[in-house]
Order: structure tokens, then sequence, then C-alpha cells
């Protein structure tokens, strides 16, 4: 058993996480984060944590959803993220958003205030030294330059890349009330929520046109040279490339206006922007789906055009950065071990993840897995029938390395269900989801050592 320390690159959901489980485990740290010697295009603290992008962790359903699945494992095993995370929600309709500033300073307080951890602010600019014994890289979509020409040299591999958007963030004392109402859609309540927490703008389809119109002509970030080829992640499109796709994509997509009922008018309108709460005290909202590459000015601009924000007054604009991320079905073994340097592990969307559930679900295993080693205590990977074991199985051999791209937890990882003795039919639909579900969340408590799923 060894008690040396364990260095953990980057200071993200899933580094603090991980850093977290090493801690609890009792094996020290040293957790290293850059800011605020050197900045990145799309934090705006030095905190640990910090969301860049949407306040949302998604949905909160663990019955019929998997990234809700995958929230209540993350739960019972004891997860630091999901324990801040409930502790600063923000009402969201059914999905568990927080108070983005409450979120990440209350992780720093607990990172920084546990005995075991020590934080060292400071860019490591190439491969870890080898007197530091075992290494977690976790530096997110955001690597540097230095350390992630490093680890390309290193693995043989060309890092693959996608462009992922920021939505802009309105101040709510701003938005015109005469035509926005507060709703969730289908009035669906979710943690800490009441069934009316988005703010609605409704369009009708002359205004939607107007709207689709300007996005299209409006004027775009310029890419870099370098970066002309890089795809964007299908889950994370700015708006003007989906309206590129044809007039009906925002409608059909973060514009869509089912299950909100206008009260003017009692119907649904013909398409509607939602904005979601960003901050604990309400005064904030973030524009749900509407991240963008527009220029600021430009941003102002058409984002006015919506009825309801025509005096918009924004708290941060959109912003587009370039996220880089690992061949990890190549590069990566079961225990997300570089089969090129066995000592040095990788956690959080480096590897292959989106969203910041499934990132901080990697922190967790890889320092749930090194704290095992450490201790002299085996472990196993979780069952390929949890929404952990299913996310691991991906990203480190369920993938086809030829294709790999950054995926979300969906049931479609899941290792299918077993036949019913008797039964012709397999459960299909949302009784397929429930069973999925239920299965998950039991075997993961065995996996844990729980007693049950509670």
């Amino acid at each position: 058993m060894s008690t040396a320390p364990v260095h953990i690159i980057g200071g993200g959901l899933a580094g603090s996480e991980a850093a977290w489980q090493l801690a609890q485990a009792g094996v020290p740290v040293v957790l290293h984060e850059m800011r605020p010697h050197r900045r990145t295009d799309a934090h705006q603290t030095d905190h640990l944590a910090e969301l860049v992008c949407s306040n949302s962790f998604r949905s909160d359903d663990a019955e019929y959803n998997a990234v809700g699945v995958l929230h209540a494992e993350l739960r019972q095993a004891g997860s630091l993220i999901f324990q801040v995370a409930d502790a600063h929600q923000v009402p969201a309709g059914g999905a568990l958003a927080v108070d983005r500033d409450g979120f990440a300073a209350a992780v720093t307080v607990a990172i920084t205030a546990h005995p075991l951890i020590t934080v060292e602010r400071g860019e490591i600019t190439g491969l870890p030294p080898a007197d530091w014994g075992d290494v977690i890289i976790a530096t997110g979509p955001l690597t540097s330059a230095p350390l992630a020409e490093a680890i390309r040299a290193l693995t043989g591999e060309e890092s693959l890349a996608f462009f992922d958007a920021i939505a802009p963030i309105v101040h709510k004392d701003s938005v015109n009330f005469d035509l926005a109402w507060f709703q969730s859609r289908y009035d669906k309540e979710g943690p800490g929520g009441t069934g009316s927490d988005y703010i609605n703008c409704p369009l009708n389809k002359a205004e939607y046109d107007g709207f689709i119109a300007a996005v299209l002509a409006g004027d775009k970030t310029d890419f870099k040279e370098w970066e002309t080829n890089t795809p964007y992640f299908e889950g994370c499109l700015p708006i003007e490339v989906m309206a590129s796709r044809g007039i009906e994509t925002l409608r059909f997509g973060p514009m869509k206006p089912v299950g909100l009922d206008d009260p003017r008018t009692g119907r649904w309108p013909y398409a509607v922007v939602q904005l979601r709460q960003d901050n604990k005290l309400g005064t904030l909202y973030n524009i749900v789906g509407f991240q963008t590459k527009l220029k600021y000015a430009e941003q102002a601009r058409i984002f006015r055009m919506i009825p309801g924000l025509e005096n918009a007054e924004f708290a941060r604009l959109g912003g587009l950065h370039r996220n880089t991320f690992l061949n990890s079905p190549r590069v990566l073994d079961g225990q997300l071990r570089l089969k090129a340097d066995l000592r040095l592990r990788f956690a959080g969307q480096i590897t292959g993840v989106e969203g910041y559930v499934e990132s901080t679900a990697i922190g967790l295993l890889v320092g749930r897995f090194v704290a095992a080693e450490k201790l002299g205590q085996p472990i196993a990977p979780p069952p390929v029938t949890t929404a952990l074991g299913a996310l691991l199985n991906h990203i480190t051999g369920g993938a086809n390395a030829e294709t790999f791209q950054p995926m979300n937890i969906n049931f479609g990882l899941f290792a299918d269900l077993p036949p019913i003795p008797g039964v012709k039919k397999a459960p299909k639909g949302r009784d397929r989801k429930a069973a999925l579900a239920r299965r998950a969340l039991a075997d993961c408590a065995a996996w844990l050592g729980h007693r049950d799923a509670a």
C-alpha cells in the first residue's frame, strides 16, 4: 500500500470529483489547476468546477431518463459534485439546475478545506514528471496546447476535436412580462420546482421567420485556419448552424412550442424561446439551447428581436471554443489508463464523454480505481447494466474507434434486458426504460456494497 500523493491535473468537475473520491478513501491528492495563472477562452472565475456553458445537469428523472439514472448512481456513490448541486439547485422543471456561482464556490471550499487535498495553481506544460507516480489528467475540453501536444506525441493519435458553444445569460428584470410568461413544458415539476420554472417568449410565424433570417445573415466569429475543419458536437450546435439546416429546424429543436400555453391566447405559439434560472437569487436566466458563434453586437441586436427580450440586458453573451478529446477506445484501457503509459489515467470530457454529469461520472470512477489500487483493494468496474458501467464501457471499447465521437449517457449504451421466461414480448418504450433504470440502480447499489438501491 502506497501513501504517495496522486497528482490530478485539472480542477473542473471530473478533477474535483476524482480528488474528493481519493481523499475520502484516505489517499492524499495534489490537485493542479492552471487558473488564474493561465486563463481559458471560456472560464470567467478562478473557482474549481466552474460551469462554463449551461447551469443544468439535465433531467433528474431516475425512472425513465438515462441521465437521471446516472444522477441517482452518483448520489449512491457519494459524489461531491451532486452533494453540492443538490444544495444549490434552482427551479428548472424536471431538470437539476444550479446557481452556477454558488455551486462552484461551494465545491472550491470543500476541496480546499479537505486535509488530504493540496491545491496548486499553475500550468502543467508537458507530460508529468516520472517522480509524480500516479497521475490523473482531467484537463477537459480546453486542455492547454503544450500538454495536449505532449499527449498526442505519446499516444501517436491525432486528438479529435469539436466546437462547443456557450449560451447567453439575461437579467430577469429586463424581460418584458407583458409578452413572456412562466411555465414548464406540460407544467412538469422538478427538483425544487413548481411547474412554472421557465420564462417563455412566444413568436408568431412572421416573427420566427424574421428571427431565422437575421440569425443566418448575422456577422459570425471567424475561425482560425487550424479550426476550420473541426466538427461540431451534434448535441450542442450553435443556433446558426441549426438554422442553416432548414427554416423549421429550430422550431423542432430548442424553439419547439409544445406543452406551453400562451396565457394571452390559451394556445401553443408558433415557436418559443425558453429561459432557465441561472442563479439562486433568480436574477439571471440563460437562453436555453442558444449556443452561438454570432459576434457580440449581433447577438444583442438579434436576440432583442425575440418578443419579451426587446429590452434585454445581458450578463454574458454567447461564445465559442474548441474542445479536444482522446480516441479513448483506442488509447485507454478498462480502468482509464493510457495504454502507452499506465501511470497516466484520464477523466472527464477529454475521454470523449459529453456533459457535466458524464464528466463527473468518469472523475468518480477514476478516483475510485486509483484509490483501490493505492490501498491494495482490487476493484472491478461497475456492471454494464448500470449507467456508470455503460458509459465506461462505451469509451473504453464499446464504441467504434474509427468513428468515435463524444457521447452523452443514453439507454442505448446499457446492456439489454434478458428474456423473461414465459413472456414472448420484451418491454418497450417507457416500460423498457423503467426496467433498465430499476436494474441499473439495484446493480449499482450492489457494486458499491449497499444493501439496496435506496
